[in-house]
């Protein structure tokens, strides 16, 4: 095509036309979006706030450090589509925006912070201390080239950071919960009421008789879509994960306790525990002077004095061993006896002794009655490395253009039939369909469709899922004829329930009019009569949750009634109501207190940011912000 375009401009007519060509292309460019380049690059902003630009690449850079923090986290790979349906671009947005509009109002307000000022906040920020309670200038390089920074571009961000901090603490600050507010909440969560209640059976509703056909047909018109027939599929399905693939028969005696002690606490019971102190030493030879100093009988204590420690700077707490994330120290701290001192042991941050002050002895599970899962366990970890040279088999064949079933049975595998399932994983019957990785290859299995050449799954344990759809049966109304059976059975129970609920009202009425609750419950055939003393709206042992919500309902004093299981009805009277006095000293109103002051904390900040925007003014640019996290641009 070049060479034809070059030998096209050797005469002045293929010149002219090819200048008409593009004179037509440039136009056009500039018409249908690309004239955003000679326009400024509007496409690069996502946002404006007052005077200040969110770019799309600061976005990007933003979404990409939250998208990476969330997969951390979730320990799986989430891709651009799911972090969108959880909002995620959005969040990242409105912080930027949030924070774009504080630093203007600290340029306002003419806010700083000296270096020194920075300086102290960052060395007392508890993310950058070590073991020893002090500043590590490990963790703290550590921690912000993970993040993405520089010492340079986070001390930056830090004074930002603050600065936006002092103007929350200026708004929303020291907000104190109202009196009104916890008296409300402690009447809530602490009214107990007395209650006397009488259980009518289903059988209180008599003899149901068949319903006539126009009864039956009314009731089948007015509850159509609960009988209708969903849509099946037919599914041709092969998963191959470290499950599929392990051979635990294979596993011997001797790998599977080495595992099993490696994982006893945590898995196979509680976990013992140790309370525990270190001392860091800068080298070796410090670290020992000091354990010979503890031979000779100083104490640990005493030896912390010495070194201007306090008993924060010493203490670990009483842990177990997973919670120490340095293997040396744990394993010197827990094959030290209790009450006795470690050698010294060189761990992550230098040299340490390690006091076991006490032991709390754990509950785990002997190895022979856990030795089965063990076993099943250690050959899914050995079958990981498999599960990817079976993934590549059965991909190079499908490639070539085998179906899955062709495939799978090169590869030595054979595909699982599903005759019948419907979208919430059931067969004709009703009975769940067993699934690897049931939510993803379900959601996969009804967004596809007969021939259709469907991607492959992987599944949170990174084993992989292939299906194809072989038929689909599309949902149907079925005829009163084909359910007459399951209509008759529910229009005999709803009659109950509403015969029952009449019967109920009647001695309600009967209650609230004078009579006693024993006395109706002796007319109805010498019912139970039961008391309940202590119920609370968080419930009552033995009352189901709508009985309870229904005593809460009604006034004290009076009677009600409320729906049992099946058909049943409960009859109740409530006798009492009381709400102990509120004691401000409590936990519970404590822990109240700072729930609502927080609660209203942000609530004030989030009116103060939402006025702040509208005063400085915020557009959004919503096809840049699209494209920046790998969306479609509109």
């Amino acid at each position: 095509m070049l060479e034809s375009m070059r030998k096209a401009t050797q005469n002045w007519i293929g010149r002219t036309i090819l200048t008409i060509v593009f004179g037509i292309l440039i136009l056009s460019f500039a018409i249908w979006g690309i004239g955003d380049i000679f326009r400024g690059g509007a496409t690069t902003t996502v946002a404006t706030v007052g005077d200040v630009t969110i770019t799309a690449q600061d976005f990007r850079n933003s979404y990409q450090t939250q998208l990476q923090q969330l997969q951390r986290q979730a320990r799986r790979a989430i891709t651009n589509e799911q972090a969108r349906a959880f909002g995620l671009d959005r969040q990242v947005l409105s912080r930027m925006i949030a924070d774009a509009a504080l630093d203007q109002k600290v340029r306002e307000l003419r806010l700083a912070m000296s270096d020194e000022q920075i300086a102290r906040s960052i060395f007392d920020d508890p993310s950058f201390k070590g073991p020893d309670g002090n500043f590590n200038r490990q963790a703290f390089n550590d921690i912000i080239r993970d993040n993405g920074f520089t010492e340079q571009s986070f001390v930056r961000d830090q004074r930002r950071v603050y600065l936006r901090r002092e103007i929350g603490e200026a708004v929303s600050g020291n907000v104190v919960a109202p009196q009104v507010a916890l008296e409300a909440i402690h009447r809530y969560s602490n009214e107990t009421r007395s209650v006397e209640y009488v259980l009518l059976p289903e059988t209180a509703a008599g003899e149901i008789p068949a319903p006539s056909d126009e009864d039956l047909q009314k009731f089948y018109d007015a509850r159509k879509q609960s009988y209708r027939a969903p849509e099946f599929r037919r599914v041709l399905t092969l998963a191959i994960t470290p499950q599929t693939l392990a051979e635990p028969d294979k596993v011997s005696d001797a790998d599977a306790r080495a595992y099993y002690e490696r994982i006893k606490g945590e898995r196979f019971g509680v976990a013992e525990r140790r309370e525990l102190q270190q001392i860091v030493f800068p080298n070796e030879e410090e670290a020992r002077a000091a354990a010979e100093k503890l031979k000779a009988g100083t104490s640990f204590e005493a030896l912390a004095t010495e070194r201007q420690l306090s008993k924060s700077d010493i203490d670990l707490g009483t842990v177990a061993r997973s919670a120490l994330v340095d293997p040396a120290i744990a394993k010197a701290a827990f094959e030290t006896q209790a009450g006795q001192v470690s050698e010294p042991v060189q761990g992550r941050f230098g040299w340490a002794i390690v006091n076991v002050v006490r032991a709390e002895g754990g509950n785990v599970r002997p190895f022979e009655e856990v030795a089965d899962e063990v076993k099943r366990e250690v050959a899914a970890n050995a079958a990981r490395g498999r599960v990817q040279q079976v993934r590549d088999a059965i991909e190079d064949e499908r490639t070539s253009g085998r179906t899955l079933t062709e495939a799978a049975k090169k590869a030595g595998f054979d595909v699982t039939t599903i005759e019948a399932i419907d979208a919430q994983g059931r067969d004709r019957n009703g009975a769940e369909v067993p699934l690897t990785d049931r939510e993803n290859v379900l959601r996969a299995m009804f967004a596809s469709d007969i021939g259709v050449d469907n991607e492959t799954i992987t599944t949170r344990d990174n084993g992989y899922v292939w299906f194809e759809i072989a038929n689909v049966d599309a949902a149907r109304e079925r005829p009163l004829e084909e359910v007459k059976d399951q209509v008759t059975t529910a229009w005999r129970e709803d009659e109950a329930r509403r015969r029952l609920s009449d019967r109920a009202a009647e001695l309600v009425k009967r209650i609230n009019g004078g009579e006693t609750i024993e006395a109706v419950a002796a007319a109805e055939g010498n019912l139970n009569v039961q008391a309940s003393s202590a119920v609370k709206r968080g419930g009552a042992e033995g009352l189901p949750a709508g009985l309870v919500a229904q005593i809460f309902n009604t006034p004290t004093g009076q009677a009600g009634s409320a729906a049992g299981d099946g058909a049943s009805r409960y009859v109740f009277v409530v006798n009492d109501s009381v709400v102990p006095p509120l004691d401000p000293e409590s936990d519970e109103i404590k822990s109240v207190s700072g729930q609502l002051s927080t609660a209203y904390s942000e609530d004030l900040l989030s009116q103060y940011l939402a006025r702040l925007q509208a005063d400085l003014g915020v557009t959004l640019n919503q096809r840049a912000m699209n494209a920046a996290t790998g969306g479609e641009a509109f």
